[in-house]
C-alpha cells in the first residue's frame, strides 16, 4: 500500500478523571493505517482506558483527536464508527448476541443504522454480505449457524468481521488471542496481517503476551501511571527493555520457585468422569505443600476438570477425597465449606460481582470470618483484611470501596484471586490466573500461591500457558482431549515435551 494512500490519526493531550483518580493525564499517541501497533502497560497504565476514549465509550475527556491533521470529534461509539474506528473488546462473549446467527451478528450495525424504517429486511442480501466479508478475511464460517454454538476461536472472527463489515480505517485489538491456542492465534495473526498489509487498516493491538507483540507488530507505544512513557519501533527493543518500560523498574525475566516440604495427600481424584463428557477418566492427587500443574492447549478439558471437582459441573461418576474423606461436592457451596477454593477463568461472569465494592468481593468467600456469633459482618475486620489483601496483589483502585466494574480487567482478575486467598481453604485450584495480567501482576500472584505452599496448602494451576507452569509448579498433568495422558517432574522437562503430549504425543 503506498505511502501516501495511508491515514494519520493523532490524539494530542488526552486527560480523563473518574471519581477519585486521574486515568489519563496529558497522552499523545499516534498510529497510521496499514500499520500494526502494540499497545501496552501494567494494569491500571490507562492503555484500555484511552482506547475507550477512541472509541467513544467515553465522552467526558480532554485534548483533541485527529485525522490526517485535522480535527474530528468522537464523543460517541456512532462517532467514531462514522470515522472508520472500531473496537473489539476482550470480552467476546458479552459483544455477540448468542441466539442470533453468524450473519445477523456480522451484519448488526448494517441492519441497524440502513434499515430503519423498512418493513422487510432481504435475509439472502445478509448472508451474502456475510459472506463476503468473510471471504475479505480468507474465514471459512457457515453463515447460518447460531453464534452460541462457535468456538470462542470463531466468536472472535466474527467480532472482526463486524468490526470491517464497513469500512474501517482502524480497528483496535484489546487482548485477543487471550482466549485462543497457539493454532487460533495464528490464524487471528493471520487475519490482522491481511487487514493492515492488503486493505490498509490500522491495527492497534493491546496484549500482555509479549512474544506474540514482538512477532506481529511494527510499532509499540508503552504506558504507565496514565501517560505515555515510551514510541519506538518494536525491533529496537527487548522484552526484558519493554517490562523495564512498563514497571518504571529493573525486573528479573525469570522467576525462582522456592522449594517447600511435601506433606501426605490433601486431595485425590480417581477415576472422575463429568456429564459433559469432557472429563474422561481422571485421576490425580496434590499433597501439603505441593502446586501441581494441569497443563493442556484451549480446549483440552482443563477448566472442566476444575469445576466438575468444584462442583459447578455434574461428575457423572468417580471419587474425589479430601484429606482422606469422600466429599459430595453437588455445588461449589458444598466445595468450599469442605474446604475447597476455585478462581475460575471467566472473571466478569464467574469470578467477581462487578457491582459489588472491592471490599465486599474480597471478603464474599471468608464471611464467616468476619461476622459475630450473631452473624453481623464486622466491618473493621472485613476492611482491614481487604486492605492487606489490595497491598499484597497490588490492586490499583482509589479506594476500598469502588465498583470492580470500574477497575481494569488485570485488577479485576487480582480482585479474583485475592477472594479465595483470604478464604481459609485447604485446596486452591487456579484456572488461566494470570489471563489478561501484566508481568509484575503475574510475578504478585506467584508469589501469594507459593506463600500457599509454604504454610501447607495445596494447589492446583491450571493453565496453557507452559513458561508459567514450569516457573511455578512442582509436578504437571498433561491434559489431551478431556484426559489426563501424562504425568511428569517439572523439574525433569520442558516445554517441548509438554507440548508434545498436549497435542495428542505418546
Amino acid at each position: 500500500m503506498a505511502q501516501q494512500e495511508r491515514t494519520t490519526l493523532d490524539m494530542k493531550g488526552i486527560s480523563i478523571e473518574f471519581p477519585g483518580v486521574k486515568a489519563l493525564s496529558d497522552v499523545d499517541f499516534q498510529v497510521e493505517s496499514g500499520r500494526i501497533h502494540a499497545l501496552i502497560g501494567a494494569n491500571g497504565a490507562g492503555k484500555s482506558t484511552l482506547m475507550k476514549v477512541l472509541s467513544g465509550a467515553y465522552s467526558h475527556y480532554t485534548g483533541s483527536i485527529h485525522l490526517n491533521g485535522n480535527q474530528v470529534t468522537i464523543r460517541t461509539p456512532r462517532d467514531a464508527k462514522e470515522l472508520g474506528i472500531d473496537i473489539v473488546y476482550q470480552e467476546v462473549d458479552t459483544a455477540l448476541i448468542p441466539y442470533l446467527d453468524v450473519a445477523e451478528n456480522i451484519m448488526l450495525d448494517v441492519m441497524v443504522n440502513r434499515m430503519k424504517g423498512k418493513v422487510f429486511i432481504n435475509w439472502k442480501h445478509i448472508h451474502d454480505s456475510a459472506r463476503k466479508v468473510l471471504e475479505r478475511l480468507g474465514i471459512q464460517l457457515d453463515t447460518r449457524k447460531r453464534v452460541q454454538d462457535l468456538t470462542l476461536a470463531q466468536k472472535q472472527m466474527v467480532l472482526i468481521a463486524r468490526a470491517i463489515a464497513e469500512e474501517r480505517r482502524f480497528l483496535i485489538l484489546d487482548e485477543p488471542t487471550a482466549p485462543l491456542s497457539h493454532k487460533e492465534t495464528d490464524e487471528l495473526f493471520r487475519v490482522v496481517r491481511e487487514l493492515a498489509n492488503h486493505q490498509n487498516v490500522g491495527i492497534i493491538f493491546i496484549s500482555h503476551r509479549l512474544p506474540e507483540l514482538f512477532e506481529i507488530c511494527e510499532e509499540i507505544t508503552i504506558m504507565r501511571d496514565g501517560q505515555v512513557v515510551t514510541r519506538n519501533p518494536i525491533a529496537e527493543l527487548t522484552t526484558k527493555q519493554v517490562v523495564e518500560w512498563m514497571l518504571g523498574r529493573k525486573m528479573d525475566e525469570t522467576y525462582v520457585k522456592k522449594q517447600t516440604a511435601i506433606g501426605e495427600p490433601l486431595l485425590t481424584v480417581s477415576h472422575l468422569y463429568d456429564r459433559k463428557g469432557m472429563v474422561r477418566n481422571v485421576s490425580l492427587h496434590v499433597r501439603a505443600g505441593e502446586i501441581v500443574g494441569i497443563a493442556g492447549l484451549v480446549g483440552a478439558g482443563k477448566t472442566e476438570l476444575c469445576k466438575t471437582i468444584f462442583g459447578a459441573h455434574a461428575a457423572q461418576s468417580g471419587e474425589i477425597k479430601l484429606k482422606e474423606k469422600k466429599l459430595q461436592n453437588k455445588t461449589p457451596h458444598a466445595a468450599v465449606k469442605q474446604g475447597l477454593a476455585l478462581v475460575p477463568e471467566e472473571r466478569r461472569k464467574e469470578g467477581v460481582l462487578v457491582d459489588e465494592s472491592v471490599v465486599s468481593n474480597l471478603s464474599a468467600a471468608s464471611l464467616g470470618a468476619f461476622s459475630s456469633a450473631f452473624g453481623f459482618v464486622k466491618p473493621r475486620e472485613e476492611r482491614a483484611a481487604a486492605l492487606k489483601m489490595i497491598g499484597d496483589l497490588g490492586i490499583k483502585t482509589p479506594h476500598e470501596n469502588q465498583k470492580v466494574a470500574l477497575l481494569s480487567g488485570g485488577n479485576q482478575q487480582k480482585v479474583a484471586v485475592g477472594k479465595w486467598l483470604l478464604a481459609d481453604a485447604d485446596v486452591y485450584m487456579f484456572d488461566e490466573p494470570t489471563k489478561g495480567v501484566d508481568v509484575g501482576a503475574k510475578r504478585d500472584i506467584f508469589n501469594l500461591i507459593a506463600k500457599l505452599a509454604e504454610i501447607g496448602k495445596g494447589s492446583i494451576y491450571a493453565t496453557s500457558e507452559l513458561s508459567e507452569i514450569l516457573a511455578i509448579t512442582d509436578r504437571i498433568y498433561v491434559m489431551y482431549d478431556g484426559a489426563v495422558v501424562k504425568e511428569l517432574l517439572t523439574s525433569e522437562t520442558t516445554e517441548e515435551e509438554i507440548l508434545y503430549y498436549s497435542t495428542g504425543g505418546n
